[in-house]
């Protein structure tokens, strides 16, 4: 259509006796490239949507009789689980290593803040990421992930079918909820689709928070692309939120004011930890999973202001009595011998009063 644009123009200027020709010519040259131009390949962005499940209530509900006591969670995400012998993706030895040291923690699920794979379409990769997390298997962990982008990487609808094929209970659904125990509410959701009002996802998540039942104290929200992060100016500056999340984070700051359950949002996408808080939702970055990691400019409203690096890492929540207590482990020196683990962030969230 471009090219098109340009003949057009160039028989405008340089023969104005033609310039009706001309135009048609354009007109019928741009009608002819679109008629043989193939169709446009899927986008996670046009990828449908309005079909998929988003019955009332929780799509997943565990009795808190199968669950210990104190409830833990571990999050953590940008695993990029792909072939070992790719080191410039991601650090193969510390993913490992992290994947196996979280099932040490026995929680009481794991919560995926999206990227698993390198790329989705490639199912060796998902191959990889079944092989890394063994132990979450044989120690009967529920797994809890997001769709990150990388999960459509390549081409993006056979990347969400493969992200079927893997989590077959998500069959059909790109979010979902888990009534976690009768205190814990978990939203995962898809930054890669719509979050602005009226949208379909945005519709549901009303939804959800307005059918919150009154004993849930916390509501977990898990997503990729983060509503709230260090503002960049130099690097990584398109990793900086985008209108799609802060429309989420305008939505929350709202229901916080509205709403008996606390929030806990833990996101990705930026390969670092960060943590803030905004109109009384609880923002985590927690993108340590293994991928190659992100420098970070930290701005002074984060509250982890370390200038360590790199922050490989996972975030463990405990819900107890009277509070949502989170605590950031980091790798202390990925490079070694025997690989190490020091806690370097804590916070908790009060229940509020009923």
């Amino acid at each position: 259509m471009a090219a098109c644009c340009i003949i057009v123009t160039g028989e405008w200027y340089l023969n104005p006796m033609n310039r009706t020709a001309g135009l048609a010519a354009g007109i019928l040259g741009a009608v002819a490239l679109v008629a043989q131009a193939p169709p446009r390949p899927p986008t996670p962005a046009t990828l449908p949507t309005s079909q998929l499940l988003s019955e009332p209530g929780p799509t997943f509900r565990i009795d808190d009789a199968a669950l210990p006591n104190p409830l833990t969670l571990v999050v953590y995400g940008d695993q990029r689980f792909t072939d070992p012998a790719n080191t410039r993706s991601a650090n193969p030895r510390v993913r490992a290593w992290l994947a196996k040291r979280i099932a040490e923690e026995h929680p009481a699920a794991i919560v995926l803040n999206g990227d698993v794979p390198l790329s989705g379409s490639v199912a060796n990769d998902y191959a990889v990421f079944k092989s890394e997390t063994t132990s979450w298997r044989e120690a009967g962990i529920r797994v809890f992930p997001s769709l990150g982008n990388h999960e459509f990487a390549g081409d993006a609808r056979k990347g969400l079918e493969n992200w079927w094929v893997h989590f077959p209970e998500l069959k059909d659904r790109r979010w979902y909820s888990a009534q976690i125990g009768s205190r814990v509410y978990l939203l995962a959701l898809d930054s890669n689709a719509p979050l602005l009002p009226g949208s379909d996802q945005a519709n549901w998540i009303e939804k959800q928070v307005d059918g919150l039942p009154a004993s849930v104290d916390f509501v977990v929200i898990t997503m990729h692309h983060p509503p709230v992060a260090d503002i960049q100016q130099h690097i990584e500056v398109d990793h900086n939120p985008r209108p799609n999340e802060i429309a989420l984070r305008h939505y929350l700051s709202q229901a916080a004011t509205r709403t008996h359950a606390q929030f806990l949002v833990s996101t990705g996408h930026i390969h670092n930890y960060e943590r803030h808080i905004v109109g009384n939702v609880t923002y985590l970055v927690a993108g340590g999973g293994g991928a190659v990691p992100y420098f970070v400019e930290r701005t002074p409203d984060d509250l982890y202001q370390s200038v360590l690096f790199p922050n490989f890492h996972y975030v463990k929540v405990t819900v107890e009595k009277d509070r949502l207590r989170g605590e950031m482990y980091r790798v202390e020196n990925p490079e070694a011998a025997t690989l190490e683990l020091e806690l370097k962030d804590a916070y908790s969230i009060p229940v509020k009063p009923k």
